[in-house]
């Protein structure tokens, strides 16, 4: 759902059986290898996950990418499909493994096949959250292994249904498929001198053919924007999965300064947004006119 600008301090609150795990906007007729994602950008908050968070909403909204979905929405009318989560990553983090799960989050012993020891894990932010983005805990109560099995089996595991099919069938259409994943980065206080507008992650060259990175890194700075790859955002578990470029799948992650297009304190869309989203129209526009034999 599109969240006005006058409620975007308090996030949509709905019971879970009536949230969609995510929109996937088709276009008429796909026209190059190219799947466009959008896995943090996600603002439908379950009431049940509201009623066991000890933190404000905005607190907890701080954690999105906020209206990311909507700077790429131009992709499915130039020809791309674009899948978007509707619940927040807070709630649950499709970029990361399905079971990356903190015990002591929870009221009772996990299964052994549970990874608690990722690095992830470690920070607080598996693939249920313990922390927001500040270090604040998330929850007022422990949490017991059946509310996150269902997460994973309910949210989860339907979007990551819904990516591989995306990418399934345009390799099988084109030969190749370039995953591009979209996400948004937050202002850090160490980040000094000029930081990025824009980092490109593609798992230090493994998840995508260099030419692709490239030409997407050629193509930001040409609009006069500062881009850096692999630094500090190398890509997640989605770049990592699906970029098999020996199989004829690249993934690449974008990232985008979130002071370029919205005030992060207040969680709104700032005016200079429709220029932000007019440039990566361009850039779609660009990548969906490339040849991407390059790829096979």
């Amino acid at each position: 759902m599109d969240l006005p600008v006058d409620l975007a301090t308090s996030p949509p609150s709905a019971p879970e059986a009536v949230i969609e795990p995510y929109l996937l906007s088709r276009p008429v007729r796909q026209r190059a290898p190219l799947v466009f994602a959008s896995p943090h950008s996600g603002r439908d908050y379950p009431e049940s996950f509201i009623a066991a968070a000890r933190l404000d909403p905005l607190a907890l909204r701080r954690s999105e990418d906020g209206f990311v979905d909507e700077l790429f929405a131009a992709a499915p009318e130039h020809g791309a499909p674009l899948l978007a989560a509707t619940f927040p990553r807070v709630f649950c983090d499709v970029n990361r493994e399905p079971w990356e799960l903190d015990p002591g989050m929870f009221d009772g012993p996990l299964p052994a096949w549970v990874n608690s020891a990722s690095p992830r894990v470690g920070a607080g932010l598996g693939t249920i959250a313990r922390v927001v983005a500040t270090g604040e805990a998330v929850y007022r109560r422990k949490l017991s292994f059946a509310e996150a099995e269902d997460r994973i089996r309910r949210f989860w595991q339907p979007y990551h249904a819904a990516l591989a099919a995306l990418i399934a069938e345009t390799r099988d259409e084109f030969g190749v498929c370039l995953l591009i994943d979209c996400h948004s980065m937050p202002t850090h206080p160490a980040q000094a001198g000029n930081p990025p507008d824009f980092v490109l992650g593609d798992a230090h060259g493994t998840a995508c053919a260099p030419r692709a990175t490239r030409l997407v890194e050629e193509a930001l700075i040409g609009m006069g924007y500062r881009v850096r790859r692999n630094d500090p955002y190398a890509g997640g578990y989605v770049t990592r999965h699906y970029g098999r470029p020996r199989e004829g799948v690249h993934a690449l992650q974008i990232e985008i300064a979130r002071p370029l297009y919205m005030d992060e304190a207040r969680i709104e869309r700032l005016p200079r947004m429709a220029s932000i989203r007019r440039d990566l129209t361009r850039l779609i526009g660009t990548l969906m006119a490339t040849d991407w034999s390059f790829l096979r």
